[in-house]
């Protein structure tokens, strides 16, 4: 049988132009097995990729439950189905409002809205909230921020970019851009560093000059949380996110996040005052048009929350003692991180960004699979690789990555210094 010829796109095209602007991406998603790998087995927080088994440092699911509520799941399936055939508009199950509750107690928040996932989220409420004022979006907010600010801004508003974390821009800003309304956009617990915004400063600003402080916590909800004497660790208690966490208020604020991370469910939220909420009601795409979360997911958001309850708290101290482990090893390295708050999220420069994929490539020969941090994904000096560390993870498998990084530290492929 005959060959199917492969299509290459002709000079000029869009599709050419495409794959030129992201040719670092498509040529590592090529070559590299830590990029766009098949995962074939799972067993706990380990995979097998074809017949090599990794110790995973990739996953985001911080508190390890999904073994744990995976024996609730099934009850609900027997009363709801496999998938609720309603878009939220017409109907939802009775789950939603439960969580939803759930929510508003473990956050002090007035009111919260469940959609399917945070980029769901910031597509459709980041316009709405917006209007046809201005948008100020912070320099490292997450793509998804960024893309509905580009949707904000096709629909009338002004775009304009601050400095990371940079109270002292924000406010120059704020005073050039007096049209309201306007919305600081921001991440809570940053997805590349680890590392949480100066929160109180943005929020004063946004309440000084009447703005929407907006806030993506994906990876700092059911990881961090309210601080007290009677903590287990540095990440608080309860794990209900940064403005608790850094003892600000909801003021001016609104804070969302998902569980695809902490939970490990398709679902996500945003936590805002009433009038907000019926607004997205008859405003968000995603609330009248499109597919709701599987019931598996409302069921082990509702199964994990009863787990969070119950011992979350001894969940994260066991977080922070292995995420520790392997800041202090690379300390004692010498090597490089960007993470200077003991949150689980591990970035670890290269001492020269054209070594990614031998050092990509050494992981995997070494049994450890984590995320590359790739160019233009994060500035070329920051270029490198991720670690996340979940409750899941075993001290074998920490022992195995520590044992890993004295390789890369003794071929010096690790950026040194602080």
């Amino acid at each position: 049988m005959a060959e199917s010829p492969t299509v290459q796109p002709e000079a000029g095209t869009w599709l050419e132009s495409w794959l030129r602007a992201c040719a670092e991406l498509d040529r590592l998603q090529a070559g590299n097995p830590l990029l766009d790998a098949v995962i074939d087995e799972v067993d706990g927080r380990r995979i097998r990729v074809g017949d090599r088994w990794l110790h995973d440092f990739a996953s985001c699911n911080y508190l390890g439950l999904d073994r744990e509520v995976i024996e609730g799941i099934p009850a609900y399936l027997d009363r709801w189905g496999t998938h609720p055939g309603w878009s939220r508009m017409l109907g939802s199950p009775v789950l939603y409002e439960q969580i939803e509750a759930e929510l508003r107690e473990l956050l002090g928040v007035e009111d919260a809205l469940l959609l399917p996932t945070l980029t769901h989220i910031h597509a459709a409420v980041i316009p709405v909230l917006a209007d046809g004022g201005t948008v100020l979006l912070d320099a490292r907010a997450h793509k998804t921020i960024h893309d509905g600010a580009v949707i904000a801004r096709a629909r009338g508003a002004t775009l304009e970019r601050c400095a990371h974390d940079d109270p002292d821009d924000l406010e120059r800003l704020l005073r050039q851009h007096p049209r309201g309304p306007r919305l600081i956009c921001t991440d809570g617990i940053n997805s590349m560093t680890g590392n949480p915004p100066r929160l109180a400063e943005l929020a004063a600003l946004a309440r000084a000059y009447d703005a929407i402080l907006y806030v993506d916590d994906g990876h700092g909800f059911g990881v961090v949380g309210e601080r007290s004497r009677e903590e287990l660790c540095p990440y608080g208690r309860r794990g209900n996110g940064v403005v608790r966490h850094l003892g600000e208020r909801y003021d001016n604020v609104v804070l969302t996040a998902g569980f695809s991370k902490a939970y490990s469910s398709l679902l996500a939220f945003i936590a805002c005052p009433s009038p907000v909420k019926r607004l997205l009601k008859i405003t968000a795409p995603p609330y009248l048009y499109s597919g709701p979360s599987p019931i598996a997911s409302l069921a082990s958001t509702l199964l994990g929350l009863q787990v969070n309850a119950s011992r979350g708290d001894e969940l994260r101290a066991m977080l922070y003692g292995k995420t520790q482990r392997v800041l202090d090893h690379l300390e004692k390295l010498g090597a490089a991180t960007l993470n200077t708050s003991s949150f689980p999220i591990i970035e670890v420069p290269l001492a020269d960004a054209d070594d990614l994929d031998l050092v990509g490539a050494t992981l995997f020969e070494r049994g450890i699979y984590a995320t590359l941090a790739f160019y233009p994904g994060v500035p070329r000096h920051e270029v490198g690789f991720r670690l996340q560390l979940t409750a899941a993870n075993t001290n074998d498998q920490v022992d195995a990555l520590l044992v890993v990084l004295d390789e890369l530290a003794d071929r010096e492929v690790l950026r040194t210094g602080p």
